[in-house]
């Protein structure tokens, strides 16, 4: 897992911390987590791996229109237009087409960012789940999400290998 001091502590990246950390209060990440870590990880890969603020931002909101009840307008208010559409293109809608959506974040550079650090992420985070569920996910990202970070191939195999 990422290190957390690794996350730019500007005063747009607080604001928009201590928002997600409210909105994603009493959630839990597979493990007991609390769910806040995730987005916190997120964040800190992208500034790790050098991304403006923007998308750092991003990263922490990339979960709140999915699971928590946080709005467009908060997101725009705290965010800004980019982050808002980086947000709504990698949140899944009921009845999405995995191709469409896929697709729709390879045409955005900062949601493709964003995936990319969700998914290693997950990966990383996906030896607490069971046997199925990491299967599932290694089938999930071998079809979708390779070249989304150059680190997903090495998560991947490290989890095909719990399941030899």
């Amino acid at each position: 897992m990422q290190d957390k001091q690794a996350i730019a502590p500007t005063p747009r990246i607080m604001e928009a911390l201590a928002f997600a950390t409210k909105k994603h209060e009493g959630q839990l990440r597979r493990g007991g987590a609390p769910y806040i870590t995730h987005p916190m990880a997120v964040c800190a890969m992208l500034s790790q791996w050098g991304h403006d603020e923007d998308t750092q931002i991003a990263g922490l909101f990339h979960d709140l229109l999915e699971d928590t009840d946080a709005t467009e307008e908060e997101i725009l208010r705290l965010g800004g237009e980019k982050v808002l559409e980086a947000v709504k293109l990698l949140t899944k809608k009921e009845g999405y087409i995995m191709a469409e959506y896929v697709s729709a974040i390879r045409e955005n550079p900062m949601a493709f960012a964003v995936k990319g650090a969700d998914r290693l992420h997950n990966l990383q985070c996906a030896v607490e789940a069971d046997s199925a569920f990491r299967q599932r996910y290694v089938e999930e990202t071998l079809a979708w999400y390779m070249d989304f970070s150059p680190e997903i191939p090495e998560a991947v195999k490290n989890l095909q290998e719990m399941q030899e």
